[in-house]
C-alpha cells in the first residue's frame, strides 16, 4: 500500500468521523484565523506603551488539560497597572520559562487582564469538566498571557461555570479578587465552611477588592467579623455583613480594636505599620493567625534576581513567623492562586444569594481605553472591571465602535454612559 503524504493524511484524519479527535478531542471545524485583536505592551513602562493591535497570535492548545476560551468580558485589577510597569518581571519571566530558553523581553507582545468571562470554544483532550459552548469565568495567572483581548488559553483546572444570576460583565468583576480572598482565608489561615463557625475575624483594608469578598465568605462560613474600613464604606461592609465596623480615619484604631475581644484570624490588605500592632489582637497560644497579603517577595526579585531575592524572602518570612511565634500567635503571607474548584465554591454562593453581586457600570470608547484604565484602576474601594461588549471585536478598523466596559466592585446602582 502506497504511503500517503502528510498533506493527503491529515485530509484522510480530518475527513473520518470524529475527525481530529486525536489531537485535541475535538471535531473538525472550518480554518480560523491565526490572530486576533488585542491591547498588548511590547515593553514596560508608563500608560503610553499599551497598543491596540488586531494581529495578536491567536492562543493555541498546547497541553490536553488546556482550553481556549472566547473573551466576552474582561476584569483589570490594580496588579495589571503594576505588571505594566515591570513589577514582578523577574519572577514571571522565569514563570514563563523555567528554562531560560527564550531571550530576555520574551514575553513581549504581552497581554493584561486577569479577569475573563465568556465563553468555551475549543477544549483539549483530557478535559471531561466543559465543552465548547459553556459560559465560564476564570481568573488568569500572572505569568499567562491576559484577558484584553479576543481570546484566552487556560487550564481546565483554573475554569469554573459561570454563575447564572451574573451577566458577563458583572461576572468578569469577581474572580481574580475572589481567587485571592479564597486561598487567603482556606491555604493560609485554614479555615473552610466545616470549622469557620464562631471564629472571630479582623479584616483590615475590608472595602477593598479581595476584603470585601473575604467578608462575605466568612459570613457565608459562619463566622464573625469586625471590618476596618473608611467611613465612607461603612455601609458597604455592613450591607456586605460585617458584624462590627472600625474607621480607620478616627487614628487611634489599634486603641479601638483593643477594646474588643481577641480573635482567631487577621487578614490584612493594607500593611505598613499595621503589621507592628496588629498581631497582637490575636489570641494567643490559640492557633491564631496573621496574614498579610502585602509582601516583598515579587520587589526582592526584582531587585536582587530570581535566586537571591527568593532566599531574602524566605529569610524575611521565617524571622517574622519566629518572632510572632515566640508569642503564640503565627505569621504567615497570603497569595493569589488560581483555582476553578474555588470559583464553583464562589459560584454556588453567588447563586444562592450569599455573595452580593456587582455594581455600576461606566462606558467609554474603546479606543480611549489606556487613559481611562490609567485614571481609575485602583481607585480607592473600587476596583476597575472593563468588559468587552460580544460585538466589541466585530468591526475590523472602526476602534470608535467598540467599548470597555468597567465595572466597579462594590454596591453602586447607577449606570452612567460616557460619550
Amino acid at each position: 500500500m502506497a504511503r500517503l503524504s502528510r498533506g493527503a493524511a491529515w485530509a484522510r484524519l480530518l475527513a473520518a468521523p470524529g475527525g481530529g479527535r486525536g489531537v485535541r478531542g475535538l471535531s473538525a471545524s472550518a480554518p480560523r484565523a491565526t490572530v486576533m485583536a488585542a491591547w498588548v505592551i511590547d515593553s514596560y513602562g508608563p500608560n503610553e506603551v499599551l497598543r491596540f493591535t488586531e494581529n495578536a497570535p491567536f492562543p493555541a492548545i498546547r497541553y490536553p488539560n488546556e482550553v481556549i476560551v472566547k473573551v466576552l468580558s474582561a476584569g483589570l485589577n490594580p496588579i495589571d497597572l503594576s505588571m505594566r510597569g515591570g513589577y514582578g518581571a523577574a519572577t514571571l519571566r522565569m514563570r514563563r520559562d523555567p528554562l531560560n530558553v527564550n531571550r530576555s523581553g520574551g514575553e513581549f507582545p504581552l497581554i493584561l487582564g486577569r479577569d475573563v468571562s465568556g465563553v468555551v470554544m475549543e477544549c483539549g483532550l483530557s478535559v471531561t469538566c466543559f465543552r465548547p459552548g459553556d459560559k465560564v469565568w476564570a481568573a488568569v495567572p500572572p505569568w499567562k498571557q491576559g484577558s484584553l483581548a479576543e481570546f484566552v488559553v487556560l487550564s481546565g483546572n483554573e475554569v469554573s461555570l459561570k454563575p447564572g444570576s451574573l451577566s458577563h460583565p458583572e461576572a468578569a468583576a469577581v474572580p481574580y479578587v475572589a481567587s485571592t480572598a479564597w486561598s487567603t482565608l482556606v491555604n493560609s489561615a485554614g479555615l473552610n465552611k466545616d470549622n469557620c463557625s464562631k471564629k472571630r475575624v479582623l479584616i483590615i483594608g475590608a472595602s477593598g477588592g479581595v476584603g470585601t469578598f473575604a467578608i462575605q465568605m466568612v459570613k457565608a462560613w459562619g463566622g464573625h467579623v469586625t471590618a476596618v474600613c473608611s467611613q465612607n464604606a461603612e455601609g458597604l461592609v455592613r450591607g456586605l455583613g460585617a458584624d462590627h465596623v472600625v474607621d480607620y480615619a478616627t487614628g487611634a484604631v489599634d486603641i479601638k480594636l483593643k477594646t474588643l475581644d481577641k480573635f482567631d484570624l487577621i487578614l490584612d490588605s493594607v500593611g505598613g505599620d499595621t503589621e507592628r500592632w496588629a498581631p497582637g489582637l490575636l489570641k494567643p497560644w490559640a492557633g491564631a493567625r496573621y496574614i498579610t497579603l502585602v509582601t516583598p517577595f515579587l520587589r526582592n526579585t526584582d531587585a536582587l534576581g530570581v535566586a537571591d531575592g527568593m532566599m531574602q524572602s524566605a529569610l524575611t518570612i521565617a524571622t517574622k513567623a519566629l518572632k510572632h511565634f515566640s508569642k503564640g500567635v503565627h505569621y504567615r503571607w497570603g497569595f493569589f492562586a488560581p483555582s476553578g474548584p474555588a470559583l464553583d465554591e464562589v459560584r454556588e454562593m453567588v447563586d444562592a444569594g450569599q455573595s452580593l453581586g456587582i455594581v455600576r457600570c461606566l462606558y467609554c470608547p474603546f479606543s480611549d481605553g489606556p487613559a481611562f484604565i490609567s485614571d481609575k484602576v485602583g481607585c480607592g474601594m473600587w476596583g476597575l472591571r472593563v468588559g468587552l461588549r460580544p460585538d466589541a471585536w466585530g468591526n475590523p478598523g472602526s476602534l470608535a465602535g467598540r467599548c470597555l466596559a468597567a465595572l466597579i466592585n462594590g454596591r453602586g446602582r447607577c449606570h452612567r454612559k460616557y460619550k
